[in-house]
């Protein structure tokens, strides 16, 4: 019987397959657990992520029977056949380097544990993704966007302040949609404008802002969020509807709508207007180490992503714009 194919496997439950899974395996899925998110200090949605990974790859080796999965059936030949079968139901180049990533560091953890007596995964090969970058504002385009969530605020309503500054606060520092969420009242200062941000591994950093942006934020922290503060904000800098701290979702859909007011442009959301600010900061003349530290990139590799749209954009207006393109 032919394995399932892993995409599917992917939408399922992942509690109810784990569920069904031996027990030993459930036992060795709750270490793996515990050393992503406490001694790699991986986000919730990234060892969740992982584990499916895992989950999906123990039951391709079952042959599609969660009951019949074990540790140490894993081995090279197993996971070339687990990627092949991805690659066969149609997952993308990204998408298959980023699982032979979850599966390497399962099985790198799984030979330190004792799971496994040698680890397979230093031998798999996985081609490399395709690196792009989303779609990015101009310079104009961020202006107007900024001028609409600023005329919505005008008007005085908690949420419309508190959504000026989420956009500005965005767009003038770069930072992730969770790293935004996660602010406090205490890790914003406004004589050196700049915020402290904990990141991806908890790594710290501190990353200075504009004045549009401080104005907004000083109205929305003034005037706007005692309106929405409750017991449940917990000193939260940006706050939801119902007093708890802003989900990310709801950022997402502030950035969509903000930017979706402007004609013609990109739909983005928060990671797009991530970009659009690595892209701005370069186009003006910004260097990658700089940007590498404001964005929080481990490697220069991530930030020098960003050069290849630059130097696109140049192409784009002498071609445009020179007599002899």
């Amino acid at each position: 019987m032919s394995p399932p194919p892993p995409a599917r496997t992917r939408r399922v439950d992942l509690v109810g397959l784990r569920r069904a899974l031996p027990a030993d395996v459930s036992v060795a899925l709750d270490g793996y657990q515990r050393h992503l998110a406490m001694e790699r200090s991986l986000s919730p949605h990234t060892v969740r992520a992982y584990l499916a990974d895992v989950v999906s790859l123990l039951v391709h080796l079952a042959a599609g029977t969660a009951a019949d999965a074990t540790v140490e059936a894993i081995d090279l030949a197993g996971l070339r056949s687990w990627l092949a079968a991805q690659h066969s139901a149609g997952a993308s180049r990204t998408t298959l380097a980023r699982r032979a990533a979850a599966a390497r560091t399962f099985t790198a953890w799984a030979s330190r544990a004792g799971l496994l007596a040698d680890d397979p995964g230093l031998r798999l090969a996985a081609p490399r993704p395709h690196r792009t970058l989303p779609a990015v504002l101009r310079a104009d385009q961020a202006r107007a966007a900024m001028s609409a969530a600023e005329v919505s605020a005008e008007r005085g309503d908690p949420v419309a302040l508190r959504d000026q500054a989420v956009v500005e606060l965005l767009y003038a520092t770069g930072v992730r949609v969770a790293e935004l969420c996660g602010l406090d009242l205490d890790d914003i200062d406004y004589s050196q404008r700049v915020i402290r941000v904990l990141g991806k591994g908890r790594r710290e950093r501190t990353v200075p802002f504009g004045v549009p942006a401080e104005r907004a934020v000083r109205r929305w922290v003034e005037h706007g969020r005692s309106a929405l503060v409750s017991d449940r904000s917990q000193g939260a800098l940006f706050v939801g509807a119902r007093g708890g701290r802003l989900d990310p979702r709801t950022a997402r859909r502030v950035v969509h709508d903000v930017v979706g007011a402007v004609p013609e442009t990109a739909d983005i959301g928060p990671h797009g207007l991530r970009h659009t600010a690595a892209t701005h900061l370069l186009e003006g003349g910004a260097d990658l180490r700089t940007v590498q530290e404001l964005l929080g990139h481990a490697t220069l590799a991530t930030t020098q992503l960003y050069t290849h749209v630059t130097v696109e954009r140049l192409k784009a207006i002498h071609d445009r714009t020179h007599p002899r393109s």
